[in-house]
């Protein structure tokens, strides 16, 4: 479990942070409204996502950061089906993470290691993005039942012309504070969590392929047999 805590963050995030204009000015105001309009119709109309995959964790404490990068595939949550996400993290090392959802199951090659367990069970600093990725496939509802949100101001982020929000939690919660930046169709590109002691989690998301096939059989990792589960 400990290991898990340390290596495990936000996904799903995903995928997952965003709003009360009472507490902007009334130029603010519009601009939320307007933000939060092409989130919502964007998260409608998305279907599935394949993208490139960045996360950098921060340890305040020790003044260290991991880097990871590699590929993602999202499908969102309906009636029928769960939220489905994949993770297959390429460097500084090898790892791969599945959440159906809120399960997840991820595998570590070179310690021949298996985590399952619950998404809720995990904090928004380990190496399961659950936090950050839960942003994707929010509501505006939900966004603005559970977050007191700010427009601080357009930022470029990774060549894209994007939102730059802060959202505040309304409810009790393992961070203090999210961050997200949104482009201009109302894609969430960039979500950061700051967590209590200032330890902290980005996950940027680029080359978006959006409402293109994915099965569901993309999101079963492939693990050999004798490997050990750990429950998390």
């Amino acid at each position: 479990m400990r290991i898990i805590r340390r290596l495990l963050p936000i996904l799903f995030v995903s995928i997952s942070i965003f709003v009360s204009a009472a507490y902007t000015s009334g130029q603010n105001r519009g601009v939320l409204g307007e933000i939060l309009h092409r989130m919502d119709e964007h998260n409608k109309a998305l279907q599935s996502l394949k993208a490139d995959v960045r996360r950098e964790i921060v340890n305040a404490q020790l003044g260290e950061t991991d880097v990871s990068t590699g590929r993602t595939s999202y499908v969102p949550g309906s009636a029928k089906s769960s939220m489905r996400i994949r993770i297959d993290w390429v460097t500084p090392r090898e790892e791969h993470l599945a959440i159906t959802g809120d399960t997840y199951d991820m595998y570590i090659p070179k310690s021949k290691a298996r985590y399952v367990g619950s998404v809720k069970s995990v904090k928004s600093g380990s190496k399961v993005p659950a936090s950050a990725l839960a942003f994707m496939s929010m509501s505006r509802k939900q966004l603005t039942d559970n977050y007191l949100v700010d427009f601080v101001r357009e930022e470029t982020v990774a060549g894209s012309k994007t939102w730059h929000l802060v959202l505040t939690p309304r409810a009790k919660a393992d961070y203090k504070i999210a961050d997200l930046w949104v482009d201009a169709n109302g894609m969430p590109i960039q979500a950061k969590i700051t967590r209590l002691n200032d330890d902290s989690t980005t996950i940027l998301l680029t080359n978006l392929q959006k409402n293109v096939t994915i099965n569901k059989a993309d999101f079963k990792l492939q693990v050999p047999s004798g490997i050990t589960i750990t429950k998390g």
